[in-house]
């Protein structure tokens, strides 16, 4: 269970840098960047669930979340939270996706 996109980064990067090196671990860890930008077709490799906020629309996070989730799923999900009135952006309410 990730709690944020950031987190999803961080572990979906250690995951690919452990695969890349045929590590029999599942992630590596350490200080490094996560070059990775997670979109449509990304493969999940460790990350099962993930509890996030309502991004903003065209945003690299909303791309990571439809990623996730599928673009019709979370589409119906914001679709429900405006017409709930739910509060969007960094402190508004969240979702978890499972």
């Amino acid at each position: 269970m990730a709690i944020g996109t950031t987190v999803v980064r961080a572990l979906e990067d250690a995951a690919l840098r452990a695969s890349e090196s045929s590590s029999p671990e599942p992630l590596i860890g350490g200080k490094t960047e996560a070059g990775l930008l997670i979109s449509l077709g990304h493969r999940f490799r460790i990350v099962t669930g993930l509890l996030t906020n309502f991004h903003l629309p065209c945003s690299t996070l909303l791309a990571l979340v439809c990623a996730f989730a599928g673009r019709e799923n979370v589409l119906a999900a914001y679709h429900n939270a405006v017409e709930a009135d739910y509060r969007f952006y960094s402190y508004g309410d969240c979702m978890l996706i499972r």
